[in-house]
């Protein structure tokens, strides 16, 4: 067997590949870089990312980050902004220039940015949203319950006929027929969202409440740089064990127009360039051994070629730097 791909330091992702990418700065000074990751976007000339990391964590504790022609690694900044909420920061264009880049990924322009922290505070609410079966939709509030301490509205549609339900204020409960197409459930969740985004959980996942805090921040960030859609690394647990399918992004945080497509692993419906990768905290996904290894099968039955088969063999191995 041969041994997999280097992760890359930034993301996790196994996706660091030869690449002719370079980056400009603005008197003309110019570097090729030989990586590049298919995940963010990070460019670097070796795999082994340490003191990669360690440097770009320093450059992003300041007011200002400027991309140094000399460090170990480069950014446009597309991805200086998805590097930044690493450190729970906000990387704004610093000028007109940079601004027009960010509508453009990886054109070529090294990054240049403002940096402030993500604040928990002064951001309009997002709403929590997840799809559940009928019986269901009792468990899946308590699930979600902590979340209504960040002043999230918490939105369950369950598989099913009935009126609608308001256990209390900020809650809302209704049921929708899945009838096996699970991207129309997601749309129809999307349409009752009382916010302008919503995020979506399934009832195998969870996030802790820590990371949902910034999420509303993290909104506010799309906004300004145009983008309508929001990604967070999935951390798929195996009957407890971390699974080496990492960062197995999902956009799942969307503005409440956003559209999802598929019948099986649905996804937003949007141009990627109008998306965001953040990278502070991440989605946990329960699953059992037994589930593993029906679950990809049974999604090829409802989709043929949307089942995803060769995730089974990531999900069945233990994670590995």
């Amino acid at each position: 067997m041969s041994a997999p791909a280097p992760r890359c330091f930034l993301c996790g992702g196994r996706a660091l590949a030869p690449s002719d990418r370079h980056l400009f700065w603005p008197d003309g000074a110019t570097r090729r870089f030989a990586l590049a990751c298919g995940f963010c976007g990070v460019l670097t000339d070796r795999a082994e990312g340490a003191d990669a990391l360690a440097h770009l964590e320093e450059a992003m504790g300041a007011e200002r980050f400027q991309l140094d022609r000399a460090a170990p690694y480069g950014l446009d900044i597309f991805t200086a902004r998805t590097a930044a909420t690493r450190w729970r920061r906000a990387a704004t264009p610093a000028d007109a220039a940079q601004r027009a880049a960010l509508a453009h990924p990886h054109a070529g322009l090294a990054a240049e940015a403002d940096l402030d922290d993500l604040d928990e505070n002064g951001a309009d609410p997002i709403a929590i949203g997840l799809m559940c079966r009928a019986g269901e939709w009792e468990a899946a509030l308590e699930m979600l319950r902590p979340h209504r301490a960040t002043g999230a509205s918490i939105v369950i549609l369950a598989d099913g006929e009935g009126p609608a339900l308001t256990p209390e204020p900020g809650i809302l409960v209704a049921r929708r027929p899945m009838a096996g197409d699970f991207a129309a459930q997601r749309n129809a969740l999307q349409d009752l969202s009382p916010a302008r985004w919503m995020l979506q959980l399934d009832t195998d996942e969870t996030l802790a409440p820590g990371t949902a805090a910034l999420l509303p921040a993290l909104a506010r960030l799309a906004e300004a740089g145009g983008a309508v859609s929001i990604g967070l690394p999935r951390r798929n647990l195996v009957d407890g064990r971390l699974a080496d399918l990492f960062p197995d992004t999902q956009y799942r945080l969307n503005r409440r127009e956003v559209r999802y497509a598929g019948r099986v692993h649905e996804r937003p419906d949007r141009p990627w360039q109008r998306s965001l990768v953040a990278l502070h905290g991440a989605i946990d996904h329960h699953l059992s051994l037994a589930r593993v290894e029906t679950r990809s099968r049974a999604y090829e039955a409802m989709e043929p070629g949307g089942g995803r088969l060769e995730e089974e063999d990531a999900l069945l191995q233990p994670f590995r730097d």
